[in-house]
């Protein structure tokens, strides 16, 4: 297949290198200049869970070299999911799907309005622990689930395609007829640990390990889990606070995208995953201070640090 990934940062990065692996041809559409002339000039190295291999793919800062692709990953950061939507455009055929793949909430319903809810797809992705460490160098902690599904279900053709495109490149693929359950299930886990590692310039494991600081983890992932019920979602587990570990433990070295943005003085996702919850509690009737004061803890810290 031809398929571009619009966004190749740390996981747009991880699944451009599998999937060219797997014998695809991949376009790796993103902004960063230094990023895309490394995997020009070098190829694309990604290291960790899954080995350590550089492939080649085809890199640039802009969508329109690539033309009409089979499948269309959109791995952006979600405040950036407006722009690259629409730079999307450049890459559709008639009937090519476009995943969208974003932390927190709100970023598929972005590419929805602006491609149509018939042309997207939702993916939650989690345990893979990514980060940049340079340009046309990724590296991966884990490999965990890639959870994939249709706006408003059912399972269709075109997305068990989808996964079968994603499990033979070395994935492990679940398809779900709920998007609701899929994307809560991640945002849980989300929540215990991108505030809290933010804030305690942590591991998943050191804030696991932090008699206080586990104790915020826990309390964030159970308000997060207390809206999810009050809002409807039916999950696939009952005690929040032993999921999220059991998540942790299989990245424990991982830092989390917020902490990642942080440390390169950007601005963090902490809105659309820990701020998500209070956000989300007001309009079901469920109070979520903790992860209100994290989020607010999180944004005074990018003000100290001049994130941009």
């Amino acid at each position: 297949m031809k398929i571009a990934i619009v966004g190749c940062g740390a996981m747009g990065s991880v699944y451009a290198g599998l999937f060219a692996s797997a014998g695809h041809e991949v376009w790796a559409i993103d902004r960063w200049a230094e990023h895309v002339e490394a995997m020009r000039k070098n190829g694309l190295r990604l290291e960790g869970k899954s080995g350590d291999r550089t492939v080649q793919v085809h890199a640039t800062t802009d969508a329109k070299e690539a033309g009409p692709c089979d499948l269309v990953v959109l791995a952006t950061k979600a405040m950036h999911v407006a722009p690259a939507a629409e730079s999307v455009k450049a890459l559709l055929g008639k009937d090519t799907p476009v995943l969208s793949i974003q932390n927190g909430l709100g970023g598929p319903e972005t590419a929805a309005e602006i491609l149509g809810r018939e042309r997207v797809m939702v993916g939650v992705v989690g345990g893979f622990g990514a980060s940049m460490k340079g340009p046309g160098h990724a590296h991966h902690n884990g490999m965990e689930l890639v959870r994939l599904g249709e706006f408003g279900g059912p399972i269709t053709p075109r997305l068990r395609k989808v996964e079968e495109t994603w499990s033979g490149a070395g994935f492990k693929v679940k398809v779900f007829d709920d998007i609701d359950q899929l994307v809560w299930e991640k945002l849980v886990c989300n929540c215990a640990y991108s505030g809290p590692c933010a804030l305690a310039d942590g591991t998943i494991n050191q804030v696991m390990g932090d008699p206080d600081l586990s104790k915020v983890s826990a309390a964030c992932a159970s308000e997060g889990y207390a809206v999810a019920m009050k809002k409807g979602v039916k999950l696939g587990f009952t005690d929040p606070v032993a999921y999220v570990r059991d998540f942790g433990s299989k990245i424990p070295n991982a830092r989390p995208s917020v902490l990642l943005d942080l440390m390169a003085k950007r601005l963090s996702e902490i809105d659309v995953i820990n701020g998500s919850i209070p956000r989300v509690g007001k309009q079901v009737g469920v109070a979520a201070p903790v992860n209100e004061t994290v989020t607010a803890l999180v944004k005074a810290k990018e003000r100290a640090l001049g994130c941009s």
